[in-house]
């Protein structure tokens, strides 16, 4: 028997066999050599020409037919769109987005610009420091059992102390899944809002190293509050409302944790007094106020 023809007739065999294997998954759709999920899908108004995403997981930015780039949120959400030059074709981003590259291959030119998302927030029924008319709102999405957030009061105070007159700090509560405490924890501070409390208990909740539900009665009783009243409100739908409406605030608003604090929808860069007045500065010049 010739071997070589054996093996090339077992080759052939297995080709013939690989490759009706192919078609079949062709026919189907189906590899099964690969498991699949479609996670994100949604339409987009103009022809795309290139897309790239932020390292982060936060953002998808897509260079479309219409001289723009979109930029949108993992869920599909756009946030914005930036104007770019006809003879743009490609484009590509800083790891959290910051920067946008593009390449204008008619000038044969290069482009670097910065990019920061201003998020709108309604703040209309949240707990507020300082004059309800005030030109720059400060707004902080907070959970009262991360440790990170209490870190922040502090220059939170400092910022208001420097702007009594043109800054107004509204509270926005992200509880977070993973801390146990942290849902009642915002529902009694909204209850303790209702009578005019809330900053007391703010206060009280987070000079607490340990949260607890006997804890969180204990500082209601402390503060005076009716608590008739106050278990009727823990317990209405509208303080669930409230509550609700913060978390989608927050996600509409790219928030993925806590603090995080927007100046006017701005998100500072630098978690410093000098950062924050930087910003603040810039709004009030905006606004005349300055």
């Amino acid at each position: 028997m010739n071997f070589r023809h054996v093996t090339a007739s077992c080759l052939a065999a297995a080709l013939l066999l690989s490759s009706a294997r192919v078609m079949a998954m062709a026919e189907t759709g189906i590899d099964k050599r690969v498991e699949w999920k479609v996670q994100q899908s949604w339409p987009l108004a103009s022809k795309p020409l290139s897309m790239v995403h932020s390292l982060d997981g936060k953002y998808v930015y897509v260079l479309t037919d219409k001289q723009q780039v979109q930029i949108f949120t993992t869920q599909g959400q756009l946030m914005g769109s930036i104007p770019v030059e006809k003879g743009v074709s490609q484009i590509d981003i800083a790891p959290q987005g910051e920067l946008l590259y593009m390449v204008d291959g008619e000038t044969q030119n290069f482009t670097a610009v910065s990019v920061s998302f201003v998020a709108e927030i309604d703040v209309t029924g949240a707990p507020f420091k300082g004059p309800a008319d005030a030109p720059v709102t400060m707004t902080l999405f907070t959970d009262f059992e991360c440790p990170y957030c209490r870190q922040i009061v502090p220059l939170l105070e400092e910022v208001l102390a420097k702007n009594p007159k043109t800054v107004k700090l509204a509270f926005k509560n992200m509880p977070l899944k993973f801390h146990k405490m942290a849902e009642p924890a915002a529902k009694a501070a909204l209850a303790a809002h209702e009578q005019g409390k809330f900053w007391p208990f703010h206060d009280r909740l987070f000079a607490e190293s340990r949260l607890s539900e006997d804890l969180i009665k204990k500082i209601a009783t402390d503060l005076g509050l009716d608590m008739a009243r106050f278990e009727r409100d823990l317990a209405s739908p509208s303080l669930q409302a409230k509550l609700q409406k913060d978390l989608i605030d927050a996600q509409s608003s790219g928030v993925t944790g806590t603090p995080t604090v927007f100046i006017n929808g701005r998100a500072p860069k630098q978690r410093t007094l000098e950062g924050f007045q930087s910003i603040i500065d810039e709004e009030l010049q905006k606004k005349g106020k300055k």
